[in-house]
């Protein structure tokens, strides 16, 4: 059973990092999208570039909490989609409130999805830091 954890994480991690990276390619051009055809003076622009960045990268996050929701429930971690979506919520945030434990057999498929959501919110991290050096309202030197 090990075995098959581990295949299944590894499927699902690897989607994910295959979402998140065409999810902030995404979020990139409708970044600069946005930015070319809003003429905003000043920190308006900047703020909206950031607003439009930090919504995208939240969406991407969603879409992947909710392929983790999608395969517990495929394979039975828990009972329900909802319980399902509640559960991969805490685990890829990494809160695990505890209150939902995956049936035991698939133990450390759901620990996986915690490593997961740790690097790729980290990941979504230095892109929020790097657009906010680039078009945000942060300039390197000024407020680092």
């Amino acid at each position: 059973m090990l075995a098959i954890n581990l295949a299944l994480g590894t499927l699902m991690i690897s989607l994910t990092v295959v979402i998140h990276t065409i999810g902030l390619i995404g979020v990139t051009h409708l970044m600069s999208f946005v930015t070319d055809r809003v003429r905003l003076h000043g920190h308006r622009s900047r703020m909206l570039a950031m607003n439009t960045v930090v919504i995208g990268v939240f969406c991407v996050l969603t879409a992947e909490v909710w392929l983790w929701a999608a395969g517990f429930t495929v394979i039975g971690v828990v009972d329900d989609f909802e319980t399902a979506l509640y559960f991969s919520t805490t685990t890829f945030s990494t809160v695990g409130f505890g209150d939902v434990v995956p049936h035991p057999e698939w133990r450390m498929f759901a620990a996986l999805e915690g490593v997961n959501g740790f690097l790729l919110i980290g990941w979504s991290t230095a892109y929020l830091i790097a657009a906010g050096m680039r078009v945000g309202p942060f300039r390197s030197g000024e407020h680092f």
